[in-house]
């Protein structure tokens, strides 16, 4: 079955605020092919569905360091009101609210979008215990060995989150 909304678009509009994965109000009414005010109607009709885990709107701050991160004109212009942040969870939520089969169908790709970042993490961190595990074996016998365990731990390194309250994913 040919995906109605392509991975790449998915991933693309996921974003790391608040150490959370979220998709922005916006960016899902876009995906659902419903008007954002619709979209953020719906969400208060049945506000008790979204806690704050699940749903928050994003600070001044936040959304001009995530417009600004990411350098989209059609941003341009004046907001009424800051974007709401969808969680993973927020997101799952959403099908429950919006009864289109268009959102359930979107709901589905980005459920397995967000599934596949964790699995992804997962090899990841995983990968990282493996090439540490023969270090500790083999990495002390040979120079050159631990030179190449160095150079590996450093490739799969994760980088530190920047604390310079930049954005993104």
């Amino acid at each position: 079955m040919n995906e109605l909304v392509p991975v790449e678009i998915i991933a693309s509009k996921i974003f790391l605020i608040r150490g959370q994965k979220i998709m922005l109000s916006s960016d899902l009414a876009l995906l659902y092919d419903v008007e954002v005010r619709a979209l953020v109607q719906a969400v208060k009709r049945n506000i008790k569905r979204f806690p704050g885990d699940f749903m928050f709107q994003l600070s001044k701050q936040e959304y001009e360091n995530l417009k600004s991160q990411i350098v989209i004109s059609s941003w341009g212009g004046a907001r009424r009101a800051l974007p709401y942040a969808f969680t993973e969870q927020g997101v799952a939520m959403l099908s429950s609210v919006l009864n289109s089969d268009r959102a359930i169908m979107v709901n589905i790709s980005i459920m397995r979008v967000f599934s596949k970042l964790k699995q992804l993490a997962l090899s990841h961190s995983e990968l990282l215990r493996k090439v540490e595990s023969l270090e500790r074996k083999y990495g002390e016998h040979d120079k050159k060995i631990e030179v190449i365990f160095e150079t590996l731990k450093k490739m799969l390194a994760l980088p530190a989150p920047k604390k310079t309250g930049k954005m993104g994913f």
